[in-house]
């Protein structure tokens, strides 16, 4: 308490988002840096995107676009503020250093070592801000036989085994649909940054996190890498099924759509055989417990099959539900996104400038009787430039003028000096 007799805890406002007032500089590019940045601008931190005159890389990929940007951009940097810098410049070093010098935390996901070529120097900014937390998101870490190695999502996914459970028994290795390894290491970023600002909140130091793409890969195939330790075995692609639960599986129905089944308990497996008006099944030695189960797992298959095909997904849907047996029908991705909308429940939200506007997938963390940041539009390449450069380095007009005349920054043309451009404005 304190001499007023208020808890500490009531001073502060509980309907702030959690990062309201952590500033995070974001220097990176393409998805594992970004997808963290994003999030970390979902709970309220205000994220400084710091790119290249050319942009973050990701602008530019081939696929499906809105008002000039890829939707790939689209998906992982709303929440933030652009600033066009050349980091080739010195001056352009030197606002970069600026930005770092008012900032909590620093995200980057260059290969180790670049970054301290451009002239920026994680260990020289720690020792001259000790509070200050830097997050470096690679391939294969800070050290190590692969460091200097170039990564992308199914690089990791390959040398990390995943790939090799994906897909079907016989069929090649196939990679995972949707970028694990990109986004665990963003996530597994943000767990690092939340820790260390916890840490600091007793030490008042910050300190260095490193994250690997690969290690975050490893680190996801959980049991399977004891499986494989114990075993002294690699397991195999698991196709639709399970190791270790033969009633963990999906199969087709009637209708021809697919449906999954995870009858994991005894109770489960009982309320299965009921559902399927297949008492015979619960009665038979060969399926008598989950060992038997698992052994007979091929003629429990066929049985189980013979008996979805019968009559369709919804049909199977209702009457296992009711039997309080685990199922659900097997989404596409539209489908999925459409019952995340209809639902209701904040899933998905609409991202807007005014004028363009697409939907987007929440951020999952909620925290009930607290505010929620308002999604906002991804900016343009460096619309934000003049912005920061006045507000936040506290730059005169002709300041600002100059480093634009040298190169060493950019911005959209007609930028005000105390706001920034229309969002979707671009650099000249």
């Amino acid at each position: 308490m304190t001499a007023d007799g208020v808890h500490p805890a009531d001073v502060h406002t509980a309907d702030r988002p959690p990062l309201d007032g952590l500033r995070v500089i974001d220097l990176t590019t393409f998805l594992s840096g970004p997808s963290a940045t994003q999030l970390l601008g979902d709970l309220g931190a205000d994220v400084i995107k710091v790119e290249s005159f050319e942009g973050d890389s990701s602008r530019a990929i081939v696929g499906p676009a809105l008002g000039g940007m890829s939707a790939y951009y689209l998906a992982n940097n709303r929440n933030k503020r652009s600033i066009a810098v050349n980091l080739k410049s010195a001056r352009g070093v030197e606002v970069v250093q600026g930005l770092i010098a008012g900032a909590d935390v620093v995200v980057e996901n260059f290969r180790p070592g670049v970054i301290k070529r451009l002239g920026i120097d994680p260990g020289a900014a720690l020792a001259g801000q000790p509070a200050l937390v830097w997050a470096s998101i690679s391939g294969f870490g800070q050290d190590g036989p692969l460091r200097d190695r170039p990564a992308y999502d199914m690089v990791v996914q390959a040398l990390s085994g995943v790939m090799s459970l994906n897909g079907h028994p016989g069929a090649p290795a196939a990679r995972l649909g949707i970028p694990a390894g990109d986004v665990v290491a963003g996530l597994y970023a943000v767990i690092g940054i939340l820790a260390a600002l916890q840490a600091r909140q007793e030490t008042g130091r910050g300190r260095l996190v490193d994250v690997s793409m690969l290690r975050g890969q490893l680190a996801m195939l959980s049991y399977q890498a004891v499986y494989t330790y114990l075993n002294g075995a690699a397991p195999g692609p698991q196709g639709a099924g399970h190791d270790s639960i033969a009633t963990y599986r999906s199969f087709r129905c009637a209708d021809g759509r697919e449906l999954v089944v995870t009858a994991n308990t005894p109770r489960m497996w009982q309320g299965l055989c009921q559902a399927l008006g297949a008492g015979e099944l619960a009665a038979d030695e060969r399926f008598s417990d989950a060992v038997a189960r698992l052994r007979n797992k091929e003629q429990l298959w066929a049985l189980l099959g013979a008996r979805f095909a019968t009559r369709p997904a919804a049909d199977w849907v209702d009457l296992l539900s009711a039997a309080s047996v685990p199922v659900a029908p097997v989404r596409n991705v539209l489908e999925a996104l459409g019952d995340a909308r209809a639902a209701g429940d904040g899933s998905i939200v609409e991202v807007s400038n005014g004028d363009t506007r697409f939907e987007n997938v929440a951020t999952p963390i909620r925290f009930p009787g607290t505010a929620e940041v308002e999604p906002g539009y991804p900016p343009a390449l460096g619309a934000d430039t003049i912005g920061i450069l006045t507000g936040e380095l506290g730059l005169t007009r002709p300041e600002v003028e100059s480093l634009i005349a040298d190169g060493a920054v950019a911005a959209p043309a007609d930028a005000p000096a105390d706001a920034p451009p229309p969002v979707m404005q671009q650099l000249p």
